[in-house]
């Protein structure tokens, strides 16, 4: 019990304590519970605030979200709306292009040519009506064939005329250009004998458009051009031989005329039948001027006339067309002057023919159109950039009767006169101008001309010539010692402009005289040299020289003549030092000018030097030269025999080029004087005859004179084995000289004896 009772008792402190402390145990937990529960209000009222925040800022969110899904469905709309407006684009673009596509594709079908492309592998992507009609109907040419089996067909099925190709090769030729970067045209005849022209363009990424144009109508005009051009070209040398011909054939007739009248002009004649014969023989010259400006208008009209350079004196060739005018001019009372430069070179590369031929038709026409007054060549000259070429200016001025303003413009046209055909009073085929343009041109120049009726005209031209290689460099003139001081007399101020230009060009001082008494004058005894005029009013340059001796001035008086003959006859001629022919040379300006200021020689004593008597010439020493000419023409005969008569030479004849050749081999000539146009065999023939027949060191000079005068007759001739050539009519001067030049050594020279009695008499 008592352990009953003590475990009850313990039990009931057990429990006591166990209320008590679960009573301490409730409040406590009441008290956590409702600070737990406080705490739970506060995180709650927290969470609370958190969660209306986290409301707050949902809602700006949503609202955001609403906001951007609102402007998503507009912009999505907007799209749509591009979209649908995209499409009816597209739907209207496509349909264009289909227009367009069958547009092309029609315009295509529509046009005459083939029109054809193809893929990088030569398969035939589509093509027009007009190309596949070329293979006449055959299926299988149609898109999606190849290169290779169209040009099968083609040789098989005959489509294209090979002619005599073979066709593996002609394909292979065909593929091969195919393959080319950029393919050239080819032109290619067909069954029907049509002509196509095939051009293939390759693109950027390989495709190729082919395009097959009916060119059978331009091969047709061509073939028609070509046959024209033979005719015309067979018409040209038509004309050609007749002028070549009618040359020959005037030229051979000519030869009597004007041969037989230089002859007749040798022998004693009355004045009345020297006026004759000089009538003739000036006519005879004017008909060959006539003939050769036809020649060479035609030569120029064919563009047959080639030019040939070569180094010539400038200055020598105009004085040399100068004094074959002179003449003329000196029949007129006209003064025909030089007005050459100085410090200018003379020697330049060219065609001196041309260049003579147009000096001879300027200075002609000048003489020709000038009834009183003076004819004026001037020149003068720069040097180009390189140095060595010149820029020339040639100028011919006169006095005569001008050009109208009208005129000027076809002054240089095709047989342009300025008068009338009916009333003008002077002669001319109207082609001297018109031939010169074209010669200047062909020089690379230019022509011009001023004019005023009633005062004068100058017509002039510029051409760049290379100087020749000894003027490269040349010096310049050098001044002769003692000339300080310089009385100029003449009474035409442009005679006097020039020497006194010249005198001062070489460093002189000049004392200008229009008249012999101003002359005498202002002559003081400080002058060096007196140049003066021949024929002056009042007193002329004889009796100026004539009244300066007779007041016993020593001074040297150099007389400048157009017509020096007379004046040297002339007993007052002893007081002159020098005659110079009018215009004159520049050496021979300085030679004289040199010879007469060369101390201490007297004043005569130097005269005599610069004029010396011309030496006898010495007795001819040798045998006789023989010679041989072949000639057809009797009258031609007959003319070369009076032009050697009186000469060293056993002259003898054959009329045709077999004859020739046999008197060749029985005589064995010195000279051969051979005409090319002789019957039966030529001159040509029988001067290769000859030369095959001559053996080493036997050549015998043969010259060709002939009437043959075109633009390549000489090289032909001189082809054939011939040494020189001359043209008919023939001159005596140049007969002469080519026997002078011919003569082999050990031969007398034939005309010594002659020249000697001339001199003698």
């Amino acid at each position: 019990m008592n352990v009953l009772f003590t475990k009850l008792t313990e039990a009931a402190g057990v429990e006591f304590l166990t209320r008590g402390q679960t009573e301490m145990t409730l409040a406590s937990k009441l008290s956590q519970e409702r600070r737990a529960r406080l705490a739970a209000e506060r995180l709650l009222e927290q969470k609370q605030a958190e969660l209306q925040a986290a409301n707050r800022k949902l809602g700006r969110h949503a609202q955001k979200l609403s906001e951007e899904i609102v402007e998503t469905r507009a912009q999505v709309q907007t799209v749509r709306d591009e979209n649908q407006r995209y499409r009816s684009d597209l739907s209207v673009a496509q349909e264009k292009v289909l227009i367009a596509e069958r547009r092309l594709w029609h315009s295509i079908e529509t046009i005459r040519d083939g029109f054809a492309f193809f893929d990088q592998d030569g398969v035939m992507i589509g093509a027009n009506r007009a190309w596949t009609g070329v293979f006449d109907g055959i299926e299988a040419v149609r898109p999606g064939i190849t290169l290779v089996e169209m040009l099968q067909i083609a040789t098989e099925e005959g489509i294209v005329n090979i002619g005599d190709e073979d066709p593996a090769r002609w394909r292979a030729r065909m593929m091969a250009r195919w393959h080319e970067p950029s393919p050239e045209p080819v032109a290619l005849r067909l069954w029907s004998d049509r002509y196509v022209r095939v051009i293939h363009q390759r693109g950027a990424g390989g495709d190729v458009v082919g395009l097959a144009i009916d060119i059978t109508a331009t091969v047709l005009y061509e073939r028609r051009l070509r046959d024209a051009r033979a005719r015309a070209e067979a018409a040209n040398r038509a004309k050609s031989a007749f002028l070549a011909n009618m040359s020959h054939e005037i030229r051979t007739p000519m030869n009597g005329v004007v041969g037989m009248a230089e002859l007749l002009g040798d022998t004693a004649l009355s004045e009345e039948q020297k006026l004759y014969v000089d009538t003739i023989r000036q006519s005879g010259e004017a008909l060959l001027v006539i003939i050769n400006d036809v020649l060479d208008y035609s030569k120029i009209e064919a563009e047959k006339l080639v030019l040939h350079p070569a180094p010539f004196d400038l200055e020598r060739t105009i004085h040399e067309v100068v004094m074959l005018l002179q003449p003329a001019a000196r029949d007129k009372g006209l003064d025909l002057l030089v007005d050459y430069d100085l410090f200018l070179p003379t020697r330049f590369v060219g065609d001196r023919g041309r260049v003579r031929q147009v000096l001879t038709n300027l200075i002609g026409n000048a003489v020709k159109f000038t009834p009183e007054g003076h004819t004026l060549v001037r020149v003068v000259g720069l040097p180009g950039a390189d140095g060595t070429a010149t820029h020339l200016h040639v100028t011919v001025e006169d006095t005569g009767i001008g050009i109208a303003p009208d005129k000027l413009p076809l002054i240089f046209d095709d047989f342009s006169q300025v008068q009338g055909s009916h009333d003008r009073p002077f002669e001319g085929t109207g082609l001297g101008l018109a031939i010169t343009q074209r010669l200047i041109g062909l020089m690379g120049g230019q022509v011009w001309v001023d004019s005023e009726p009633g005062v004068g005209s100058a017509f002039g031209f510029r051409i760049s010539l290379p100087q020749a290689a000894e003027e490269t460099g040349a010096p310049p003139p050098e001044v002769p010692e003692g000339l300080r001081r310089v009385l100029v007399v003449d009474d035409l101020e442009v005679n006097l402009a020039i020497l006194t230009r010249q005198m001062q060009t070489l460093g002189a001082e000049v004392i200008r005289c229009h008249s012999g008494a101003e002359a005498l004058r202002r002559l003081d005894g400080q002058v060096d040299l007196v140049l003066t005029d021949h024929n002056m009013p009042g007193m002329d340059g004889l009796e100026l020289a004539q009244a300066i001796r007779d007041r016993g001035d020593p001074v040297p008086v150099v007389m400048i003549s157009s017509n020096p003959g007379p004046a040297e006859l002339d007993p007052a001629r002893r007081h002159l030092a020098a005659v110079l022919q009018r215009p004159t040379p520049r050496r021979e300006l300085f030679r004289v000018l040199a010879g007469v200021l060369a101390p201490p020689a007297p004043v005569f004593a130097t005269r005599r030097a610069v004029t010396p008597a011309p030496p006898a010439p010495p007795a001819p020493e040798g045998r006789r030269l023989c010679l041989l000419a072949a000639e057809d023409n009797a009258t031609n005969r007959t003319v070369f025999a009076r032009m050697l008569r009186g000469a060293g030479i056993d002259l003898h004849f054959a009329s045709n080029g077999e004859e020739a050749v046999a008197m060749w081999r029985d005589l064995r000539p010195d000279i051969v004087f051979m005409d090319i146009s002789m019957p039966g065999v030529d001159g040509k023939e029988a001067t290769r005859r000859i030369r095959a027949a001559e053996g080493d060191g036997d050549h015998v000079p043969i010259v060709a004179m002939t009437a043959h005068a075109l633009d390549g007759d000489r090289d032909e001739i001189l082809a054939a084995g011939l040494d020189h050539y001359l043209t008919k009519p023939m001159r005596r001067a140049a007969i002469h000289e080519a026997i002078r030049a011919l003569r082999p050594d050990g031969v007398a020279d034939p005309f010594a004896a002659s020249e000697e009695m001339d001199a003698a008499g």
